[in-house]
């Protein structure tokens, strides 16, 4: 419930209704020839019943209508406003508790799911990615504030630091199946890793480091994978500006974003290639790369240099230097062949690029 939900809403109102009385009752008394700060003086004694006595004498009937209506509006104000403080308090502290439970009881239940350390940049998107893929996924954040923003998208978040066991344990680490910590601190990435390793040695870690020398430390404290965003940044401009065609091919189309995501979700990854000049696969067919690669991906699409898409290629078809092979397979291990040239091959070697990322 928001700020301004019933009785949010009723709070709010009656303040507003409160520095109204207040103000023109101040407004009346020194329009009756009393000083400003005498008025504003009156009206506190008057609304919240002090006694202290009258600041000047109320013997007119201006002045006595002044201070019955002053009275009678201001004490009504003040029950209303203490009832509506209580009330707001009350609700919103048994809504955390409950909700709080609630969402317990639910990643009690969660299993094989993804737990996500820390909501920033990177956290944000892959909690965007994993929902769109319909993974199940829990959320570390130290942050109360942007774990009350997590909660409101309908996403499972604890408040917590990652770095005590406690808030792994009651993330289901043991359950899960992957946990990914992108927190921007490379020594608390370090410490998670070697905590999830210790209390799930199944779970697969992919950590974040934002130093080269801490990727050794991340593998060796139990990581599977290290996501260095800073060089997959410069790596990514650098494929934008050398290797253009592939970016077209990836998101040509949203049915071509629909399939990547939907592979994702079945543990496939969806990669295009460029063959290159004199590339062990270059002038081989989809037949003969498909048997000499032993089935560990398949080719669903290929994009000649002059516009030419052949979708569901015939097994007869020749791959020539400039294609943009899209592949489908599991790991991106399978691909790796297709951009080794040949021995003395002269030229660049490329590299796999997947979703911005070269692949060696």
């Amino acid at each position: 419930m928001g700020v301004f939900g019933s009785p949010g809403r009723t709070l709010v109102s009656t303040v507003i209704f409160m520095l109204a009385v207040i103000a023109a009752a101040t407004a009346a008394y020194h329009h009756a020839g009393w000083s400003f700060p005498d008025s504003f003086y009156m009206v506190l004694l008057t609304v919240y019943t002090v006694g202290y006595g009258e600041v000047h004498p109320i013997d007119t009937a201006y002045l006595h209508a002044i201070t019955v209506m002053t009275m009678i509006l201001g004490c009504t104000g003040s029950i209303v406003l203490t009832g509506a403080l209580v009330q707001f308090l009350t609700i919103n502290q048994l809504q955390q508790l409950f909700g709080t439970r609630r969402m317990i009881k639910e990643i009690e239940h969660l299993s094989n799911h993804v737990i996500i350390v820390g909501y920033g940049r990177i956290g944000v998107m892959l909690a965007r990615e994993l929902n769109m893929a319909g993974l199940p996924f829990v959320i570390i954040e130290r942050n109360e504030r942007l774990a009350d923003n997590v909660r409101e998208l309908g996403f499972l978040a604890i408040v917590g630091d990652a770095t005590d066991e406690t808030s792994l344990t009651t993330a289901g680490v043991d359950r899960a199946r992957a946990l990914a910590t992108v927190l921007p601190n490379d020594a608390a990435n370090v410490f998670i890793t070697l905590s999830a390793r210790a209390l799930n040695p199944k779970i697969e870690i992919i950590a974040r480091g934002e130093m080269a020398t801490t990727e050794t430390k991340l593998i060796q404290a139990g990581a599977d994978r290290v996501v260095m965003p800073t060089h997959i940044g410069a790596e990514r401009i650098a494929e934008l500006i050398l290797y253009p065609r592939t970016e077209k091919i990836l998101h040509a189309s949203s049915e071509m974003q629909t399939l990547e995501r939907q592979l994702r979700g079945l543990g496939l990854e969806l990669q295009v290639v460029v063959a290159p000049e004199r590339g062990a696969l270059t002038g081989l067919t989809v037949a003969q790369i498909e048997k000499r690669t032993e089935g560990q991906f398949f080719i669903v699409q290929i994009h000649r240099q002059d516009g030419t898409v052949y979708s569901e290629p015939e097994p007869d078809l020749k791959i020539v230097a400039g294609d943009g092979v899209v592949i489908v397979g599991r790991g991106i291990q399978a691909c790796r062949a297709l951009f080794e040239p040949l021995s003395g091959a002269a030229g660049h070697r490329h590299g796999t690029i997947y979703r911005g990322q070269r692949r060696f």
